[in-house]
């Protein structure tokens, strides 16, 4: 059931995670914010530090955000997205336990190519539905040919739909587009017009 957003108080025993979606013409990314509370903050970095040595390695960090993303599903206008995993950090397990640690999560996915009009994005988290509350939002888009009309939330957040516009490609850059090819163009027909006519011209007679 999808419905308009509410908001969501964090407490020890939750784990928190934060969406917050931008799409572009051809790109969509999502950014991911995980806060365990303390109640939770254990377990959390048991799940990460797979050997137990108390440290959470590069190879520990990669491989949780690769679960992460497994659980997350995206899709543009009906058709799955593939997202991949970018940039990502971690607190210290220390910050962790006090329940201030956040882990973020950059990930993205290409769009396919489309047409004027109106389209649709779909979101749902599925990571650890039994301990976590959710929140996603769209983020205002960078680019002037998106405008996202509506956001339609499930009731915990865990599902967010995205209808959004893409506009045609504005006459102004059209414009801009052909005139920077155009001027040079003609700025080098001018001067070849000019290096021709002093070739045939013939010199001044002496007298």
């Amino acid at each position: 059931m999808i419905s308009a957003a509410h908001p969501l108080a964090h407490r020890k025993d939750e784990y928190l995670q934060a969406a917050r979606l931008a799409i572009d013409p051809g790109l969509v990314q999502i950014e991911l914010d995980l806060t365990p509370g303390i109640a939770l903050a254990e377990e959390v970095i048991n799940d990460i530090d797979r050997d137990g040595d108390g440290r959470l390695s590069a190879g520990e960090q990669r491989a949780y955000g690769a679960t992460l993303l497994g659980a997350v599903d995206v899709a543009a206008d009906g058709k799955p997205l593939l997202l991949k995993l970018g940039s990502y950090t971690f607190p210290d397990t220390e910050t962790m336990k006090r329940g201030e640690g956040t882990l973020r999560f950059h990930s993205d996915a290409a769009l396919p190519s489309l047409a004027p009009g109106d389209h649709q994005l779909s979101f749902r988290n599925k990571h650890h539905p039994d301990r976590s509350v959710y929140l996603a939002n769209a983020l205002v888009p960078s680019s002037d040919r998106v405008a996202i009309t509506a956001q339609r939330r499930a009731a915990d957040q865990s599902e967010l739909i995205i209808d959004y516009v893409v506009q045609e490609r504005s006459t102004s850059t059209t414009v801009w587009l052909l005139s920077s090819v155009a001027v040079p163009v003609v700025l080098w027909a001018l001067l070849m017009r000019r290096s021709r006519s002093a070739a045939v011209t013939p010199p001044p007679s002496a007298g």
